[in-house]
């Protein structure tokens, strides 16, 4: 009997790739995975990794507004489209599974022009315009949150949260802190600004150090580029570009989270009853779905948000002091949550199709 052959696509950002990966690491032998993402982008660096077959095709940037280059962006897309067709026809896949990013639409556009069925998943609140497009083309929708189902089609539509990568449950808080080298009992603070960083997170942390660490040991995962050498040294103090095979582990030992408002990230604290401070990027540096999903999370007590706008150092501290004080009363609330288990409903529905 022969595998069946299923195709992932979604890239641009980590949180467009992550799902995915968690969803390949937990598929039966019966499955046969292979990428289709970007020439360059961070999917393929994410997916080589996992040693599963990548192709690469061009994207253009997807616009709400006008540019120029909206043009030079068309032609890239339908370029895409060719090539992604080139590639389905030649794997002959079972389904492919769209995670999101621009590099999906000649992909979900390809399949559906050669019959195969479509399934998608939305993050977020309100559906990126990727999502908005390839809705058209899906046969099957699944979504983070619950608000995010009335802008699909209902009947081909499903609540299911968001797939999270079962190996960072498995984490020792003993692990993580050995591998920092934090030795003492102080509670532990861990800052993450998004597989990019963000300047004003790092700038109003680093200014709060002398504070924060009289009361916490901090780590801070402040984006590529964004280490600053002045605190390597700095004690209770850890700051790393990124984390990958540690994450399971750093994460088992944090009391309470700084972060941005993508949705994978705030399922994935919410999953590990992780009280959350959200920092949602402003509608001047994204669509707005960062601050509908930190709003949500919010409204059900789970995290609290500081908007960029107001972020220095002073409403930092106050704001990571006034969590800390109700840890408990948050991770009541986490316990209290739909404990959807996104990944195995996915699987149970994928294992449905037939090759």
């Amino acid at each position: 009997m022969t595998n069946k052959r299923i195709v992932f696509t979604g890239g641009g950002s980590a949180g467009h790739v992550t799902p995915n990966m968690a969803i390949i690491n937990e598929l039966g032998t019966e499955w046969d995975v292979s990428y289709i993402g970007s020439k360059a982008g961070i999917e393929k660096e994410l997916i080589e990794k996992m040693a599963i077959p990548y192709f690469g095709i061009h994207s253009g940037k997807l616009r709400r507004y006008f540019d120029l280059e909206n043009v030079s962006d068309l032609f890239k897309v339908l370029k895409g489209c060719f090539e992604a067709r080139r590639i389905l026809k030649k794997l002959k896949p079972a389904v492919v599974f769209s995670k999101g990013g621009f590099v999906t639409v000649p992909v979900v556009i390809a399949a559906k022009s050669l019959g195969i069925p479509v399934y998608i998943h939305e993050s977020d609140i309100t559906p990126g315009l990727a999502n908005k497009i390839a809705q058209r083309f899906s046969t099957r929708i699944f979504t983070s949150f619950e608000e995010a189902k009335q802008y699909f089609p209902g009947k081909k539509t499903k609540v299911t949260g968001s797939p999270i990568r079962k190996a960072l449950l498995l984490g020792s808080a003993a692990k993580g802190r050995e591998v920092l080298g934090f030795r003492e009992q102080l509670p532990m603070i861990t800052i993450m600004g998004g597989s990019l960083g963000a300047k004003k997170i790092n700038e109003a942390v680093r200014k709060s150090l002398p504070q924060m660490t009289a009361h916490f040991q901090v780590v801070h995962l402040c984006g590529k580029n964004q280490l600053d050498p002045q605190y390597s040294n700095y004690p209770r103090y850890r700051q790393f570009e990124y984390v990958h095979d540690e994450l399971a582990d750093i994460l088992a030992a944090t009391d309470l989270v700084v972060t941005r408002g993508g949705s994978n990230a705030i399922f994935e604290f919410l999953a590990l009853k992780i009280p959350m401070i959200i920092i949602p990027l402003g509608r001047d540096q994204s669509r707005g779905d960062q601050i509908l999903n930190a709003k949500s999370f919010q409204d059900k007590g789970y995290s609290v948000t500081l908007e960029e706008n107001d972020l220095n150092h002073e409403t930092l501290m106050k704001t990571i002091e006034r969590v800390y004080k109700d840890k408990a009363k948050f991770q009541s609330k986490m316990r209290d949550a739909s404990n959807k288990d996104a990944l195995q409903v996915i699987i149970q529905e994928l294992n449905q199709i037939k090759g």
